[in-house]
Protein backbone atom coordinates (compact mmCIF):
# COMPACT_ATOMS: atom_id res chain seq x y z
CA UNK A 1 0.00 0.00 0.00
CA UNK A 2 1.44 3.39 -0.78
CA UNK A 3 1.62 6.32 1.55
CA UNK A 4 -1.33 8.51 -0.39
CA UNK A 5 -3.65 4.86 0.05
CA UNK A 6 -3.81 5.74 3.57
CA UNK A 7 -6.53 8.00 5.08
CA UNK A 8 -5.15 11.25 6.37
CA UNK A 9 -4.01 11.51 9.90
CA UNK A 10 -6.79 12.98 12.57
CA UNK A 11 -6.10 15.30 15.17
CA UNK A 12 -5.42 12.79 17.60
CA UNK A 13 -2.84 10.54 15.63
CA UNK A 14 -1.39 13.41 14.67
CA UNK A 15 -0.89 14.43 18.38
CA UNK A 16 0.21 11.17 19.24
CA UNK A 17 2.69 11.10 16.35
CA UNK A 18 4.22 13.86 17.01
CA UNK A 19 5.03 12.95 20.48
CA UNK A 20 6.71 9.79 19.39
CA UNK A 21 9.01 11.14 16.99
CA UNK A 22 9.97 14.13 18.88
CA UNK A 23 10.44 11.49 22.09
CA UNK A 24 12.61 9.25 20.15
CA UNK A 25 14.71 12.84 18.94
CA UNK A 26 14.84 13.85 22.81
CA UNK A 27 16.29 10.42 23.65
CA UNK A 28 19.33 10.94 21.08
CA UNK A 29 20.01 14.04 23.45
CA UNK A 30 19.46 13.03 26.64
CA UNK A 31 22.33 9.75 25.85
CA UNK A 32 24.49 12.38 23.86
CA UNK A 33 24.41 14.62 26.90
CA UNK A 34 25.35 11.72 29.50
CA UNK A 35 28.29 9.90 27.23
CA UNK A 36 29.81 13.40 26.38
CA UNK A 37 33.06 14.14 27.60
CA UNK A 38 33.54 17.77 26.96
CA UNK A 39 31.77 20.61 29.26
CA UNK A 40 30.40 22.03 26.06
CA UNK A 41 28.51 19.10 25.11
CA UNK A 42 28.11 17.46 27.97
CA UNK A 43 26.82 20.61 30.01
CA UNK A 44 26.10 23.35 27.78
CA UNK A 45 24.28 20.73 25.65
CA UNK A 46 25.75 22.66 22.30
CA UNK A 47 23.87 19.78 19.93
CA UNK A 48 21.16 19.14 18.11
CA UNK A 49 19.53 15.59 17.55
CA UNK A 50 16.92 14.78 14.50
CA UNK A 51 15.16 12.24 12.74
CA UNK A 52 14.88 11.89 9.31
CA UNK A 53 13.07 9.24 7.07
CA UNK A 54 14.16 7.82 3.85
CA UNK A 55 13.21 10.09 1.68
CA UNK A 56 15.31 12.88 3.73
CA UNK A 57 12.70 14.84 5.03
CA UNK A 58 13.05 16.14 9.03
CA UNK A 59 10.11 14.58 10.39
CA UNK A 60 11.70 15.88 14.46
CA UNK A 61 13.69 17.73 15.68
CA UNK A 62 14.14 17.84 19.90
CA UNK A 63 14.19 21.51 21.21
CA UNK A 64 17.94 21.77 21.14
CA UNK A 65 19.47 25.14 19.05
CA UNK A 66 17.62 26.52 16.60
CA UNK A 67 20.49 27.53 14.46
CA UNK A 68 20.96 23.76 13.32
CA UNK A 69 17.09 24.20 12.10
CA UNK A 70 17.64 24.51 8.49
CA UNK A 71 21.54 23.17 8.17
CA UNK A 72 20.39 19.30 9.10
CA UNK A 73 18.65 18.73 6.24
CA UNK A 74 21.19 20.05 3.76
CA UNK A 75 23.11 17.79 5.39
CA UNK A 76 21.37 14.65 5.47
CA UNK A 77 20.30 15.42 1.21
CA UNK A 78 24.53 15.88 1.38
CA UNK A 79 24.80 12.40 2.84
CA UNK A 80 21.94 11.20 0.16
CA UNK A 81 24.27 12.15 -2.71
CA UNK A 82 26.88 9.35 -1.85
CA UNK A 83 25.01 6.86 -2.03
CA UNK A 84 24.81 5.44 1.80
CA UNK A 85 23.95 1.82 2.25
CA UNK A 86 21.73 1.06 5.30
CA UNK A 87 24.08 0.74 8.25
CA UNK A 88 26.57 3.58 7.59
CA UNK A 89 27.63 6.45 9.29
CA UNK A 90 29.12 9.40 8.08
CA UNK A 91 30.34 12.56 9.70
CA UNK A 92 30.49 15.95 8.05
CA UNK A 93 31.09 19.77 8.87
CA UNK A 94 32.04 21.11 5.23
CA UNK A 95 29.52 24.12 4.91
CA UNK A 96 29.50 23.72 1.70
CA UNK A 97 27.96 20.32 2.05
CA UNK A 98 25.34 20.67 4.65
CA UNK A 99 27.87 21.51 7.61
CA UNK A 100 27.50 24.84 9.46
CA UNK A 101 30.69 25.93 10.55
CA UNK A 102 33.90 23.21 11.75
CA UNK A 103 33.85 22.70 14.96
CA UNK A 104 29.80 21.41 14.39
CA UNK A 105 30.87 17.72 13.48
CA UNK A 106 27.48 16.42 12.06
CA UNK A 107 26.77 12.67 12.25
CA UNK A 108 24.31 10.64 10.13
CA UNK A 109 23.56 7.03 10.17
CA UNK A 110 21.48 5.55 7.38
CA UNK A 111 18.99 2.97 9.26
CA UNK A 112 18.29 -0.45 8.61
CA UNK A 113 15.22 -1.35 9.05
CA UNK A 114 16.68 -5.12 10.43
CA UNK A 115 15.99 -6.46 6.99
CA UNK A 116 18.89 -4.82 4.50
CA UNK A 117 16.63 -1.94 3.85
CA UNK A 118 17.47 1.98 4.19
CA UNK A 119 14.69 2.68 6.48
CA UNK A 120 16.02 6.60 7.24
CA UNK A 121 18.43 8.80 9.28
CA UNK A 122 19.29 9.38 12.46
CA UNK A 123 21.23 13.04 12.82
CA UNK A 124 23.23 14.17 15.76
CA UNK A 125 25.22 17.91 15.40
CA UNK A 126 27.48 18.95 18.10
CA UNK A 127 29.81 21.56 18.69
CA UNK A 128 33.40 20.37 19.39
CA UNK A 129 35.88 22.13 21.41
CA UNK A 130 38.54 21.76 19.04
CA UNK A 131 38.58 20.54 15.04
CA UNK A 132 42.68 22.27 14.15
CA UNK A 133 42.60 25.03 12.77
CA UNK A 134 45.06 28.31 13.12
CA UNK A 135 43.94 28.81 16.96
CA UNK A 136 43.04 26.48 19.82
CA UNK A 137 39.15 25.85 19.94
CA UNK A 138 38.54 26.66 15.89
CA UNK A 139 36.89 29.56 15.67
CA UNK A 140 39.72 32.38 15.39
CA UNK A 141 39.08 35.64 14.80
CA UNK A 142 40.81 36.83 11.58
CA UNK A 143 40.79 34.49 9.72
CA UNK A 144 40.17 34.76 5.48
CA UNK A 145 40.00 31.12 4.25
CA UNK A 146 38.48 28.35 5.29
CA UNK A 147 41.54 26.28 5.60
CA UNK A 148 42.69 28.29 8.39
CA UNK A 149 39.65 27.02 10.75
CA UNK A 150 39.67 23.70 10.84
CA UNK A 151 39.96 20.13 9.58
CA UNK A 152 37.20 19.98 6.35
CA UNK A 153 35.03 17.31 6.17
CA UNK A 154 32.61 16.63 3.34
CA UNK A 155 30.65 13.43 4.24
CA UNK A 156 33.06 10.71 4.93
CA UNK A 157 32.39 6.79 6.07
CA UNK A 158 32.85 6.48 9.72
CA UNK A 159 31.40 2.96 9.69
CA UNK A 160 30.39 1.16 6.89
CA UNK A 161 27.69 -1.26 6.98
CA UNK A 162 28.07 -1.30 10.55
CA UNK A 163 31.81 -1.96 10.20
CA UNK A 164 33.93 1.11 12.04
CA UNK A 165 36.68 2.70 9.53
CA UNK A 166 39.30 3.12 12.15
CA UNK A 167 41.99 4.70 9.94
CA UNK A 168 39.46 7.35 9.28
CA UNK A 169 38.94 7.92 13.10
CA UNK A 170 42.89 8.06 13.12
CA UNK A 171 42.87 10.63 10.84
CA UNK A 172 40.50 12.77 12.82
CA UNK A 173 42.25 12.32 15.71
CA UNK A 174 45.77 13.19 14.11
CA UNK A 175 44.50 17.02 13.10
CA UNK A 176 42.66 18.31 16.85
CA UNK A 177 44.54 19.40 19.38
CA UNK A 178 42.51 17.37 22.27
CA UNK A 179 42.14 13.68 20.41
CA UNK A 180 40.93 11.87 23.13
CA UNK A 181 38.05 14.30 24.08
CA UNK A 182 37.05 14.18 20.56
CA UNK A 183 37.34 10.78 20.44
CA UNK A 184 34.81 10.86 23.69
CA UNK A 185 32.47 13.32 22.61
CA UNK A 186 32.31 11.31 18.94
CA UNK A 187 31.49 8.13 21.16
CA UNK A 188 28.64 10.05 22.51
CA UNK A 189 27.28 11.29 19.11
CA UNK A 190 27.60 7.64 18.12
CA UNK A 191 26.09 5.96 20.68
CA UNK A 192 22.61 8.55 20.43
CA UNK A 193 22.72 8.13 16.71
CA UNK A 194 22.07 4.42 17.65
CA UNK A 195 19.62 5.14 20.15
CA UNK A 196 17.72 7.06 17.54
CA UNK A 197 17.92 3.55 14.61
CA UNK A 198 16.70 1.79 17.50
CA UNK A 199 13.40 3.59 18.32
CA UNK A 200 12.62 4.15 14.41
CA UNK A 201 13.07 0.68 13.58
CA UNK A 202 10.58 0.06 16.60
CA UNK A 203 8.05 2.22 14.76
CA UNK A 204 8.64 0.60 11.55
CA UNK A 205 8.46 -2.95 13.25
CA UNK A 206 5.11 -2.07 14.53
CA UNK A 207 3.68 0.06 11.69
CA UNK A 208 5.92 -1.17 8.46
CA UNK A 209 7.49 1.22 6.06
CA UNK A 210 3.92 2.68 3.88
CA UNK A 211 2.44 3.67 7.57
CA UNK A 212 5.28 5.38 8.37
CA UNK A 213 5.84 7.04 5.44
CA UNK A 214 2.42 8.40 5.06
CA UNK A 215 2.68 9.45 8.79
CA UNK A 216 5.79 10.88 8.30
CA UNK A 217 3.99 12.94 5.25
CA UNK A 218 1.13 13.83 7.22
CA UNK A 219 3.18 15.27 10.29
CA UNK A 220 4.75 17.74 7.51
CA UNK A 221 2.10 18.46 5.56
CA UNK A 222 0.01 19.27 9.09
CA UNK A 223 3.32 21.20 9.92
CA UNK A 224 3.47 23.75 6.89
CA UNK A 225 -0.76 23.82 6.57
CA UNK A 226 0.04 25.96 10.06
CA UNK A 227 2.48 27.79 8.77
CA UNK A 228 0.68 28.46 6.09
CA UNK A 229 -2.33 29.85 7.88
CA UNK A 230 -0.34 31.73 10.39
CA UNK A 231 0.91 33.65 6.96
CA UNK A 232 -2.57 33.61 6.00
CA UNK A 233 -3.46 35.99 8.51
CA UNK A 234 -0.74 38.54 7.47
CA UNK A 235 -1.62 38.50 4.10
CA UNK A 236 -0.13 41.53 1.77
CA UNK A 237 2.34 42.26 5.00
CA UNK A 238 4.96 44.24 3.92
CA UNK A 239 8.17 45.59 5.49
CA UNK A 240 12.28 46.57 5.19
CA UNK A 241 15.01 46.37 7.85
CA UNK A 242 18.71 47.19 8.01
CA UNK A 243 21.17 46.60 10.43
CA UNK A 244 24.81 45.17 10.28
CA UNK A 245 27.18 43.49 12.09
CA UNK A 246 30.55 45.63 14.00
CA UNK A 247 33.44 44.45 11.64
CA UNK A 248 34.32 41.01 10.38
CA UNK A 249 37.29 40.15 12.47
CA UNK A 250 39.65 41.65 9.79
CA UNK A 251 38.53 44.87 9.26
CA UNK A 252 36.39 47.07 11.97
CA UNK A 253 34.23 48.41 9.11
CA UNK A 254 30.76 47.78 9.46
CA UNK A 255 29.00 44.56 7.21
CA UNK A 256 25.45 46.17 6.20
CA UNK A 257 22.59 43.72 5.96
CA UNK A 258 18.95 44.79 4.25
CA UNK A 259 15.94 42.73 3.91
CA UNK A 260 12.40 43.54 2.19
CA UNK A 261 10.12 41.17 4.01
CA UNK A 262 6.73 40.43 2.22
CA UNK A 263 3.67 37.85 2.29
CA UNK A 264 1.67 36.49 -0.31
CA UNK A 265 -0.58 33.67 -1.36
CA UNK A 266 0.28 32.13 1.97
CA UNK A 267 4.69 32.12 1.53
CA UNK A 268 6.95 34.55 3.59
CA UNK A 269 9.39 36.08 1.11
CA UNK A 270 12.41 37.16 2.29
CA UNK A 271 15.03 39.82 -0.08
CA UNK A 272 17.85 40.64 0.84
CA UNK A 273 19.48 42.71 -2.20
CA UNK A 274 21.12 45.46 -0.72
CA UNK A 275 23.44 42.79 2.05
CA UNK A 276 26.90 43.34 1.76
CA UNK A 277 29.21 40.87 -0.42
CA UNK A 278 31.28 38.02 0.86
CA UNK A 279 34.17 39.75 2.85
CA UNK A 280 37.30 39.05 4.25
CA UNK A 281 36.50 37.78 7.45
CA UNK A 282 34.81 35.07 9.09
CA UNK A 283 31.39 36.45 9.73
CA UNK A 284 30.22 35.51 6.08
CA UNK A 285 27.47 31.96 6.57
CA UNK A 286 26.58 29.69 4.14
CA UNK A 287 23.04 29.87 2.70
CA UNK A 288 21.58 26.81 5.57
CA UNK A 289 22.13 29.23 8.30
CA UNK A 290 20.30 32.18 6.59
CA UNK A 291 17.42 29.62 6.02
CA UNK A 292 17.55 27.98 9.34
CA UNK A 293 17.26 32.08 11.13
CA UNK A 294 14.37 32.63 8.52
CA UNK A 295 13.11 29.60 9.80
CA UNK A 296 13.36 29.83 13.62
CA UNK A 297 11.51 33.70 13.52
CA UNK A 298 8.52 32.01 11.58
CA UNK A 299 8.41 29.07 14.00
CA UNK A 300 8.77 31.94 16.86
CA UNK A 301 5.34 33.02 15.36
CA UNK A 302 3.47 30.02 15.57
CA UNK A 303 1.73 28.18 18.31
CA UNK A 304 3.94 26.16 20.79
CA UNK A 305 1.73 23.07 19.45
CA UNK A 306 3.01 23.17 15.88
CA UNK A 307 5.29 20.25 15.48
CA UNK A 308 9.22 20.88 14.53
CA UNK A 309 9.93 19.91 11.76
CA UNK A 310 10.48 20.37 7.72
CA UNK A 311 7.43 21.35 6.92
CA UNK A 312 7.43 24.89 8.51
CA UNK A 313 10.14 25.67 6.00
CA UNK A 314 8.20 24.83 3.31
CA UNK A 315 6.83 28.40 2.93
CA UNK A 316 9.65 30.77 3.22
CA UNK A 317 11.23 31.93 -0.38
CA UNK A 318 14.58 33.67 0.14
CA UNK A 319 16.76 35.47 -2.41
CA UNK A 320 19.84 36.89 -1.86
CA UNK A 321 22.60 38.37 -4.30
CA UNK A 322 25.04 36.40 -6.32
CA UNK A 323 28.01 37.71 -4.57
CA UNK A 324 26.60 37.90 -1.14
CA UNK A 325 28.05 37.89 2.56
CA UNK A 326 24.54 35.61 3.59
CA UNK A 327 25.34 32.26 0.83
CA UNK A 328 28.47 31.68 1.41
CA UNK A 329 30.63 30.26 -1.12
CA UNK A 330 34.39 28.25 -1.09
CA UNK A 331 36.79 29.22 -0.08
CA UNK A 332 35.39 31.65 2.78
CA UNK A 333 35.86 31.33 5.95
CA UNK A 334 32.72 31.14 8.23
CA UNK A 335 33.46 30.13 12.17
CA UNK A 336 31.63 33.52 13.13
CA UNK A 337 28.76 33.49 10.03
CA UNK A 338 27.40 30.81 12.21
CA UNK A 339 27.17 32.30 15.25
CA UNK A 340 26.98 35.86 15.41
CA UNK A 341 25.45 36.59 11.45
CA UNK A 342 22.69 34.36 12.18
CA UNK A 343 22.10 36.15 15.38
CA UNK A 344 21.93 39.50 12.89
CA UNK A 345 20.06 37.95 10.61
CA UNK A 346 17.35 37.38 13.22
CA UNK A 347 17.32 40.48 14.59
CA UNK A 348 16.92 41.38 10.90
CA UNK A 349 13.91 39.81 10.40
CA UNK A 350 11.94 40.36 13.28
CA UNK A 351 12.85 44.22 12.63
CA UNK A 352 10.75 43.97 9.48
CA UNK A 353 8.09 42.28 11.23
CA UNK A 354 7.50 44.96 13.47
CA UNK A 355 7.82 47.39 10.16
CA UNK A 356 4.82 45.18 8.86
CA UNK A 357 2.72 45.95 11.90
CA UNK A 358 3.39 42.47 13.65
CA UNK A 359 3.55 42.43 17.44
CA UNK A 360 7.22 41.22 18.60
CA UNK A 361 9.56 41.66 21.28
CA UNK A 362 12.47 44.56 21.70
CA UNK A 363 15.66 42.88 20.44
CA UNK A 364 17.58 40.99 22.88
CA UNK A 365 21.45 40.52 23.13
CA UNK A 366 21.71 39.71 19.53
CA UNK A 367 24.86 38.15 20.14
CA UNK A 368 26.10 34.47 21.47
CA UNK A 369 29.33 36.47 23.25
CA UNK A 370 31.96 33.31 21.83
CA UNK A 371 34.80 32.84 23.92
CA UNK A 372 37.37 30.43 23.71
CA UNK A 373 40.08 29.36 25.40
CA UNK A 374 43.18 27.12 24.37
CA UNK A 375 46.68 25.86 25.80
CA UNK A 376 48.56 22.69 25.92
CA UNK A 377 46.77 20.02 25.73
CA UNK A 378 43.28 21.67 26.22
CA UNK A 379 40.68 23.93 24.31
CA UNK A 380 37.58 25.22 26.33
CA UNK A 381 34.47 26.90 24.42
CA UNK A 382 31.65 28.11 25.50
CA UNK A 383 28.72 31.11 24.83
CA UNK A 384 27.20 33.28 27.03
CA UNK A 385 23.46 34.72 27.91
CA UNK A 386 22.55 37.99 28.36
CA UNK A 387 19.27 40.26 28.57
CA UNK A 388 16.30 39.09 26.34
CA UNK A 389 14.13 42.47 24.94
CA UNK A 390 10.25 42.65 26.42
CA UNK A 391 7.29 42.72 24.90
CA UNK A 392 3.68 43.55 25.03
CA UNK A 393 3.01 40.59 27.83
CA UNK A 394 6.07 41.64 30.28
CA UNK A 395 9.42 42.03 30.86
CA UNK A 396 12.47 40.48 28.99
CA UNK A 397 14.13 37.44 31.18
CA UNK A 398 17.50 37.88 32.83
CA UNK A 399 20.63 36.18 31.78
CA UNK A 400 19.29 33.76 28.73
CA UNK A 401 20.73 32.57 26.05
CA UNK A 402 18.37 35.00 22.76
CA UNK A 403 17.85 33.84 19.55
CA UNK A 404 19.85 31.39 17.44
CA UNK A 405 21.49 30.22 20.76
CA UNK A 406 19.87 27.86 23.13
CA UNK A 407 22.77 26.37 24.94
CA UNK A 408 22.80 26.18 28.70
CA UNK A 409 24.95 27.85 31.31
CA UNK A 410 28.44 25.93 31.88
CA UNK A 411 28.76 25.58 35.55
CA UNK A 412 31.77 27.31 37.67
CA UNK A 413 32.34 23.53 39.23
CA UNK A 414 32.57 21.74 35.70
CA UNK A 415 34.71 24.67 34.04
CA UNK A 416 37.08 24.99 37.06
CA UNK A 417 37.67 21.39 37.35
CA UNK A 418 38.40 20.11 33.93
CA UNK A 419 40.89 23.16 32.59
CA UNK A 420 43.19 25.90 34.87
CA UNK A 421 40.41 28.69 34.63
CA UNK A 422 38.98 30.22 37.72
CA UNK A 423 35.78 32.13 37.81
CA UNK A 424 36.19 35.10 39.63
CA UNK A 425 32.76 36.58 39.19
CA UNK A 426 29.67 35.67 37.61
CA UNK A 427 26.31 37.68 38.22
CA UNK A 428 23.52 39.31 36.48
CA UNK A 429 24.91 42.68 35.01
CA UNK A 430 21.96 44.67 36.91
CA UNK A 431 20.38 48.07 35.10
CA UNK A 432 21.58 46.84 31.52
CA UNK A 433 18.09 46.11 30.39
CA UNK A 434 16.42 48.91 28.43
CA UNK A 435 13.90 50.75 30.54
CA UNK A 436 10.02 50.68 29.09
CA UNK A 437 6.49 50.06 29.94
CA UNK A 438 8.36 46.60 30.46
CA UNK A 439 12.45 46.45 30.96
CA UNK A 440 14.52 44.58 28.66
CA UNK A 441 16.23 41.60 30.13
CA UNK A 442 19.80 42.28 32.10
CA UNK A 443 22.68 41.08 30.92
CA UNK A 444 25.92 38.95 32.76
CA UNK A 445 29.25 39.72 34.01
CA UNK A 446 31.31 36.84 33.56
CA UNK A 447 35.61 37.38 34.71
CA UNK A 448 38.25 34.49 33.77
CA UNK A 449 41.35 34.25 36.09
CA UNK A 450 43.34 31.77 33.67
CA UNK A 451 46.22 29.85 35.74
CA UNK A 452 48.10 28.65 32.52
CA UNK A 453 49.76 30.54 29.36
CA UNK A 454 46.54 29.93 26.81
CA UNK A 455 44.99 31.48 23.63
CA UNK A 456 42.20 33.32 24.18
CA UNK A 457 39.58 34.34 21.21
CA UNK A 458 36.35 36.84 21.33
CA UNK A 459 34.25 36.39 18.62
CA UNK A 460 31.30 39.03 20.02
CA UNK A 461 28.54 41.94 18.43
CA UNK A 462 26.57 44.60 20.06
CA UNK A 463 29.60 46.32 21.44
CA UNK A 464 28.92 49.75 19.82
CA UNK A 465 25.47 49.34 18.25
CA UNK A 466 23.10 48.40 21.06
CA UNK A 467 20.04 46.05 21.20
CA UNK A 468 16.84 48.13 20.53
CA UNK A 469 13.77 48.97 21.99
CA UNK A 470 10.37 48.71 20.68
CA UNK A 471 7.19 50.90 20.99
CA UNK A 472 9.17 53.91 22.79
CA UNK A 473 11.47 51.71 24.98
CA UNK A 474 14.79 52.43 25.48
CA UNK A 475 17.80 50.61 24.30
CA UNK A 476 19.43 47.69 26.18
CA UNK A 477 23.42 48.41 27.18
CA UNK A 478 25.85 47.13 24.59
CA UNK A 479 28.30 44.79 25.81
CA UNK A 480 31.92 45.05 26.67
CA UNK A 481 35.11 43.10 26.72
CA UNK A 482 37.73 43.66 29.23
CA UNK A 483 41.62 42.10 30.02
CA UNK A 484 42.79 43.43 33.06
CA UNK A 485 40.59 46.33 33.02
CA UNK A 486 41.29 47.45 29.68
CA UNK A 487 38.54 47.18 26.89
CA UNK A 488 39.20 44.92 23.98
CA UNK A 489 37.55 44.81 20.33
CA UNK A 490 34.75 43.08 19.88
CA UNK A 491 36.42 40.45 17.72
CA UNK A 492 39.63 39.27 19.11
CA UNK A 493 42.27 37.23 19.70
CA UNK A 494 44.90 37.61 22.59
CA UNK A 495 47.91 35.24 24.23
CA UNK A 496 47.30 35.39 28.13
CA UNK A 497 49.80 34.71 30.96
CA UNK A 498 48.56 32.85 34.21
CA UNK A 499 46.94 35.74 36.34
CA UNK A 500 45.38 37.37 33.54
CA UNK A 501 41.76 38.27 33.72
CA UNK A 502 39.51 38.36 30.61
CA UNK A 503 35.87 39.58 31.82
CA UNK A 504 32.68 40.04 29.38
CA UNK A 505 29.99 42.32 30.43
CA UNK A 506 26.91 40.80 27.94
CA UNK A 507 24.27 43.06 26.45
CA UNK A 508 21.03 44.00 28.20
CA UNK A 509 17.83 43.55 26.44
CA UNK A 510 15.53 46.27 23.97
CA UNK A 511 12.65 47.58 26.63
CA UNK A 512 9.44 47.86 25.34
CA UNK A 513 6.53 50.97 25.59
CA UNK A 514 7.32 54.15 27.10
CA UNK A 515 8.89 54.25 30.44
CA UNK A 516 6.82 55.13 33.15
CA UNK A 517 6.94 58.97 34.20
Amino acid sequence: MTPAAHAPLDPLELSVWSSAVSMIAEEMGAVLVRGALSPNIRERRDASCALFDVDGRMVAQAAHIPVHLGALPEAVRAVREAGPAPGDVFLLNSPWQGGSHLPDLTMVEAIDDGQGRLAGFAVVRAHHADVGGMSPGSMPQGATELVQEGLILPPVRLERAGVPQEELVALILANVRTPEERRGDLAAQRAACEVGARGWRALLTRHGHDRLAAVASGLLDYAERRATARLAALEGAIGEAEDALEGDGVSDAEVRLRVRLSVSGGALHLDFTGTAPMVRGNVNCPMQVTRAAALFVLRALLPDDVPTNEGIARPIRITTPDDCCLAARAPVAVAAGNVEMSQRITDLLFAAFAAAGVDVPAQGQGTMNNVTFGGAGWTFYETLGGGQGASAHGPGPDAVHVGMSNTRNTPIESLERAYPIVIERYAVRRGSGGAGTHRGGDGVIRAYRVLAPCTVTLLTERRARAPRGAQGGADGAPGENLLNGVRLPAKCRRELVPGDVIELRTPGGGGWGPPPA
